[in-house]
């Protein structure tokens, strides 16, 4: 697939809003089923990450950046067509954790630029999907984030992820409809032409931990302006289909989102283990697509063999 002379931006730099929505109607209106990455901390931690460290700092360190691009191109070349930022903890609020907080901008706008250079490198067409993932607070009244507060964290790590070239922002693993709705006016407010995904995780009996159901999900950030919808993470494909089913039994047409992990984590030596192979990753990518999702990758615990098999399975490689 091919976007076009006229739709390409290459260099650092935003990617227009006319040539990013381009990009997003071109993958999503193929009709085939688009493959996702994998996991980023997974790597990150094969390749020498230690727990408790925040590894958005790998995006501004050397020779820790190369690894972070290599960890695209092999998701690139195992048949991702859109790959996430090392950036799903970049707001300011979790990097404050480390005392990181002042290196907001250059985190996000460092980890879109080693994401392009991977793509205009490899010469796949892939868009770069700007991670987005909970700011590590609870809203108000059960927290103590103000609503508005939280609204502005996430516009800065949405306005530097823009500012560094990515193709769209993505918003996951969120538990909370009233946090991915502060994601969400964030995002819009800094990129409004940018195309925006939200995926929240059902990881409690069929909801969030805020008892969110997958319909209700789909129905508000659809309302929101959301241009496609989805589940992420959780304990496994068995946990996240049915989540699929249930969306796209809520709305035929809107496009839905599965990014599992590889099986339910175990803990052993204090390490999360997921025991699913590229095999049963395979089946699930299967079995999401004939339940009506569009975007398929995985989450924890997977990897480009993983992502390979998976592409493999649903024949886009």
């Amino acid at each position: 697939m091919t976007y076009g002379t006229s739709d390409t931006h290459a260099g650092p730099g935003p990617v227009p809003p006319a040539v990013a929505r381009a990009r997003w109607d071109t993958l999503i209106r193929s009709g085939e089923p688009v493959l996702a990455d994998g996991a980023m901390g997974t790597m990150l931690f094969a390749a020498g990450l230690q727990f408790g460290d925040p590894p958005e700092m790998w995006n501004v360190a050397l020779p820790q950046g190369s690894i972070v691009r290599q960890i695209h191109r092999s998701y690139l070349e195992a048949g991702a067509r859109i790959i996430l930022t090392n950036t799903f903890g970049g707001n300011r609020l979790r990097l404050s954790l480390h005392g990181n907080e002042r290196h907001v901008g250059e985190v996000n706008q460092m980890a879109a630029m080693l994401a392009r250079a991977e793509v205009e490198a490899t010469g796949v067409d892939a868009l770069i999907a700007g991670d987005i993932g909970p700011s590590g607070a609870i809203l108000a009244p059960i927290g103590t984030l103000a609503y508005d507060e939280a609204v502005d964290v996430f516009a800065e790590q949405a306005s530097a992820l823009a500012a560094g070239g990515v193709d769209l922002l993505w918003i996951e693993t969120m538990s909370d409809l009233e946090e991915i709705r502060a994601a969400v006016e964030g995002a819009k407010r800094v990129a409004p032409g940018l195309p925006l995904v939200t995926t929240m995780t059902f990881d409690t009996r069929g909801r969030t931990m805020f008892g969110v159901k997958p319909a209700d999900a789909l129905r508000a950030l659809r309302d929101w302006g959301a241009d496609a919808v989805g589940g992420n993470c959780g304990n496994g494909p068995d946990e996240l289909l049915p989540v699929v089913t249930a969306m796209r039994e809520a709305d035929p047409d809107v496009v839905i989102i599965a990014k599992s992990n590889a099986g339910m984590p175990e803990l052993v030596d204090m390490k999360a283990v997921y025991r699913a192979e590229p095999p049963v990753l395979a089946r699930y990518a299967v079995d999401a697509r004939a339940r009506g999702a569009t975007i398929i990758g995985a989450c924890c615990g997977s990897t480009p063999a993983h992502v390979a098999a998976m592409a493999e399975a649903l024949k886009v490689r």
